[in-house]
């Protein structure tokens, strides 16, 4: 093996290690969002571990944050709950942080 083939195999492998850790902060930032919505929208308990598994299961309905976004946007409009547009996507890009930290601490 070249060096180059070296090489080449250590970025093949950092690429799939990065995206394996974008999949697990995007689904632990998805689940905190749930969880955070749940709260706007009064659930707690079971009823909230339900409904963040929802929102969660919204990522794979449609590519990107879109999906997320959507579904608690609707859900919020649904129950009467004034919150930009802003101020959720705001909330998303605080968890993500959020999750990413936690990700680098267990791991």
């Amino acid at each position: 093996m070249t060096t180059f083939d070296k090489r080449e195999e250590g970025f093949e492998k950092q690429f799939a290690h990065d995206e394996e850790l974008r999949f697990k902060a995007n689904a632990r930032r998805n689940k905190l969002f749930g969880h955070w919505a749940a709260e706007k929208l009064g659930l707690a308990g079971a009823e909230a571990e339900t409904y963040a598994k929802t929102v969660v299961m919204a990522a794979f309905e449609e590519a990107g944050d879109d999906g997320v976004f959507r579904k608690v946007r609707t859900d919020f409009q649904a129950k009467g709950l004034a919150l930009s547009d802003h101020q959720i996507r705001r909330t998303m890009d605080e968890l993500m942080d959020q999750a990413v930290a936690q990700i680098k601490a267990s791991g």
